[in-house]
C-alpha cells in the first residue's frame, strides 16, 4: 500500500484554492493500487486533502495531536472534522493533553515518519511557529521523503 502524507497551511487564499485542489488531486490520482491517507484534518489543506482522498478511495490515516485537538475548530470547522474523522479506517491520538506548538510539530513529524510521499500545501516561507508547514518540509526532506510542493506562483498568505 502506497501512503501519502499532507502538510500545509490552515489559509488558502482564495486565489489559490483552484490550483491547490487539483495539485492535491493529480498527486492522488498519479498512484495505481491500494492508497493510504494521512491526515491531522486541521482546517485548509489536510481537511482539502483528505476529502479528495477519500473521493479517490483511499483510506484514512487520522493523526490527532493532543486531548483538546477539537477545541480548536469553529462550530463549523468541528462538524466537518468529525464527519472525515468518522470515515477514517485508523486514529493515530498522540500523547499530547493540550494543543501546543510541540503537539503539532510531534503530528507532522510523525505523518512525514509513516509516508512514502509528503504532498506540502506551502508558500515556500518559513514556519510561523514550531510545527508550521516549513518545519514539517524542512524535517521530511531531511529523511530523505519526497516531498511534492503545491502552491499557486505569486500567491502569498495574510
Amino acid at each position: 500500500m502506497k501512503r501519502i502524507g499532507v502538510t500545509g497551511h490552515r489559509s488558502i487564499p482564495q486565489e489559490a484554492q483552484a490550483h491547490v485542489r487539483e495539485g492535491l488531486r493529480a498527486a492522488l490520482c498519479g498512484h495505481e493500487g491500494s492508497l493510504e491517507a494521512l491526515s491531522s484534518l486541521a482546517v485548509g489543506a489536510d481537511q482539502l486533502f483528505a476529502d479528495l482522498a477519500l473521493a479517490h478511495g483511499a483510506e484514512l490515516t487520522v493523526v490527532i495531536p493532543s486531548g483538546d485537538y477539537e477545541a480548536g475548530f469553529d462550530e463549523t470547522e468541528l462538524v466537518h472534522y468529525r464527519k472525515l474523522k468518522a470515515r477514517a479506517a485508523r486514529e493515530v491520538q498522540l500523547n499530547f493533553p493540550y494543543s501546543t506548538d510541540e503537539a503539532y510539530y510531534a503530528a507532522g513529524t510523525y505523518i512525514a515518519d509513516h509516508c512514502d510521499r509528503l504532498l506540502a500545501v506551502w508558500d515556500g516561507r518559513p514556519a510561523r511557529g514550531l510545527g508550521g508547514t516549513g518545519d514539517i518540509v524542512t524535517y521530511a526532506r531531511g529523511l530523505g521523503r519526497p516531498v511534492t510542493v503545491i502552491w499557486l506562483d505569486g500567491v502569498e498568505r495574510d
